[in-house]
């Protein structure tokens, strides 16, 4: 009776652990389905990311990478404030995400420019966001301009500091009228010399 009894007992331990373990495959079955769902979802989201960053930079006449670190959250408020006022975006976006989204644009000449931190900026016109950048970077000598885009065209450090020191459109404006306003005082000068050369007649 006791042999049975054994056996019995034996058989239950048995189907037990067969029940036991069935149960941890098929937990770990559905944790593995759940991690593939969220894997998936993932790549998704940086597939959209990649996509929606490449349609913004394709369509810019100014797409800007520059180095952000050593510079405090004050200064980054305060350079996003100089920048919205010249209709600019500014965002700290990851290294691959640019690449990627570069290249699928089919330009890779900016690939070695993207190493550390990339803040990007991204604008429609390029003279006052690239002035701003430029000034802002002298005033803050951590803060760094690795290359850009300026209308389709790859342009390195130097050639982006000789465009942000070109006069703006406001200031050319201001030199013009300058110039016309003192042509304008010549000729007055002028018609006044003719007018009392007449008078002495």
């Amino acid at each position: 009776m006791k042999l049975i009894q054994s056996l019995y007992a034996s058989k239950a331990i048995w189907i037990g652990f067969f029940i036991l373990e069935k149960n941890i495959k098929n937990k770990n079955h559905i944790l593995g389905g759940e991690y593939k769902l969220a894997s998936e979802a993932i790549l998704k989201q940086k597939e959209e990311e990649v996509k929606a960053l490449a349609e913004k930079l394709k369509t810019a006449n100014l797409v800007l990478l520059t180095d952000y670190r050593g510079i405090t959250v004050e200064d980054v408020t305060s350079l996003r404030n100089t920048l919205r006022g010249t209709n600019s975006e500014y965002k700290v976006i990851k290294n691959n995400i640019v690449k990627r989204a570069l290249n699928a644009n089919g330009e890779a000449g900016l690939d070695s420019v993207l190493e550390g931190p990339t803040a990007v900026v991204i604008a429609d016109e390029y003279v006052e966001p690239l002035k701003a950048i430029y000034n802002f970077s002298k005033d803050n000598d951590f803060y760094k301009i690795k290359g850009g885009i300026v209308e389709g065209k790859v342009m390195s450090v130097e050639e982006l500091i000789t465009l942000a020191k070109l006069p703006s459109r406001q200031e050319l404006l201001g030199m013009l009228a300058g110039a016309l306003l003192g042509n304008i005082s010549k000729l007055a000068v002028a018609l006044d010399q003719v007018k009392l050369q007449k008078e002495q007649a």
